[in-house]
């Protein structure tokens, strides 16, 4: 599944060289990652009381072009990889036709000790697998 979400900049995420600073990124990332989980009816709040939750192990990103305050952006999310204990999801950020950054996150299924487990068959949504079609086209 190819999931689109969009935000403006605000005017306090901008740093002194008047373009959005580097780790606001992240919170974008994670924002669209979360807006993804809701689209697939993914239902994290059940997940956290039954022990697991979904943590970010890895952030592979590249800035690519400055994003500055009132621009819109769209957040592309994909799901790129899933193995019995985690996934990787692509994440690219566009202004326009203008990728601003790309990502590669990874995400791991914990136990309440921290310790990775499989995501609960009754909370793993299909739609956290990664499609080819997805994987190999455009995107954007």
């Amino acid at each position: 599944m190819i999931h689109h979400c969009s935000l403006q900049v605000r005017s306090y995420e901008v740093d002194g060289y008047n373009h959005v600073n580097n780790a606001v990124y992240l919170n974008y990332l994670e924002y669209a990652r979360m807006e993804f989980l809701k689209a697939i009816g993914f239902d994290y709040r059940l997940m956290r009381e039954r022990g697991y939750s979904l943590l970010v192990a890895r952030v592979y990103i590249e800035y690519k072009h400055p994003a500055e305050p009132d621009d819109y952006l769209t957040i592309i999310t994909t799901p790129i990889k899933k193995q019995k204990t985690s996934g990787v999801f692509k994440q690219t950020i566009w202004k326009g036709e203008k990728m601003i950054c790309s990502a590669e996150v990874t995400w791991v299924c914990v136990d309440s000790h921290g310790r990775p487990v499989r995501i609960p068959h009754e909370l793993d949504s299909p739609e956290l697998n990664p499609k080819k079609e997805d994987i190999d086209g455009s995107i954007h």
